[in-house]
């Protein structure tokens, strides 16, 4: 465990380095994102907010918040911010913690749906699209001009979500509002001895640190049991989406576990506070890289990566014959098809009309 000293807030140059380096990646990454949701959205924007797009949109957002943390963190410690110490530096740290936290979640989600429906199906008879746009939006009078401009205005209006992805959006939820709970204590307790917010910032980063091992050993059995369905299919694109599908199970266990050991036995995640930590600089540098780089940034990079591919564009008057799109419902779209599970775990996530 590093021990807390007081001193000089600033950071050793090697500490510094690496804060400045992991800003420059996780803004590479978001741009990235960024960059292909709205590549993406020009190709489908009829369709609204597609599975594809939500997961740019939160890795991009997450990688955003750690670029803004890190810069900002180099500052507000060597300026001895006092609210960054306490509140203000905690939310900075956790936010994007939490966004990637959902992005994954929401990724056990689907393979959870992707599995289950498995069972009830026969898997090599049947094939489900995994080309669905990820909420399912309707207007109650698809033909009306007044549909048209709500489906413009309103673009959530009638959202409707699947159910594991409603127990996604309840646990992100329940996550932020615990978050800023204790955020709350630690303001509440600025300038007095009563609460102790490093103490606060520890138990979050604990408890968090624990639903992110337990996100890791989920992601890597339903990503086995898939891998397992997928065998019994001889074509090389089931080949293909079988890797992909065991890279990320991969990627996601032997990413999260190092920086949840990271947070449950060292004082890296709270480095935000105005203390300095004593340390020798390159053990604590490597600290950093196992816990943000090796923890958020690789596995952010690769579902980029591995979800690439461009949906295939939209035709205007396709748009007017359907205005419903699914959210990983309940009840998927069957399609007779002896390669079920060629396309059922290929990551494009696009859409279906």
């Amino acid at each position: 465990m590093l021990e807390v000293r007081e001193g000089s807030c600033c950071f050793p140059r090697e500490v510094l380095g690496v804060n400045v380096g992991l800003a420059c990646v996780d803004g590479i990454i978001a741009i990235l994102a960024f960059y292909q949701l709205i590549r993406i959205h020009s190709r489908n924007s009829q369709l609204g907010w597609t599975r594809q797009k939500v997961f740019h949109l939160l890795i991009g957002s997450s990688n955003t918040g750690y670029f803004i943390f890190f810069l900002a963190t180099i500052i507000a410690v060597c300026k001895r911010w006092q609210c960054w110490s306490h509140s203000c530096g905690f939310i900075f740290m956790a936010l994007p913690k939490i966004l990637s936290f959902a992005a994954f979640l929401l990724l056990l989600s689907f393979w959870v749906d992707l599995r289950h429906q498995a069972d009830d199906e026969d898997c090599e008879e049947e094939e489900f699209s995994f080309h669905e746009a990820l909420l399912e939006m309707t207007i109650d009078d698809p033909s009306s001009a007044h549909a048209d401009s709500l489906r413009i205005c309103l673009p959530f209006r009638s959202v409707r979500v699947g159910s594991r992805q409603k127990i996604v959006i309840w646990v992100t939820a329940l996550v932020f509002v615990l978050m800023m709970t204790f955020a709350v204590l630690m303001w509440i307790g600025m300038g007095n001895d009563f609460i102790d917010s490093p103490s606060l910032a520890t138990v979050y980063v604990d408890a968090f640190a624990i639903a992110l091992l337990l996100l890791g050993a989920a992601l890597a059995c339903y990503g086995l049991l898939i891998c397992s369905k997928m065998r019994r299919v001889r074509s090389e694109r089931a080949a293909s989406e079988m890797w992909k599908v065991a890279g990320l199970a991969v990627v996601s266990v032997t990413c999260f576990s190092p920086s949840a050991f990271v947070a449950l036995f060292t004082q890296i995640p709270v480095l935000y506070h105005c203390q300095k930590l004593d340390y020798n600089g390159p053990a604590t540098s490597l600290l950093l890289i196992l816990y943000y780089f090796i923890g958020s940034s690789v596995p952010s990079a690769f579902i980029l990566w591995i979800m690439r591919e461009l949906p295939p564009a939209v035709v205007p008057n396709a748009h007017e014959e359907s205005r419903t799109i699914a959210y990983i419902t309940d009840s998927s779209v069957v399609v007779h098809n002896p390669q079920r599970w060629t396309t059922a775990t290929s990551l494009q996530n696009q859409m279906t009309v």
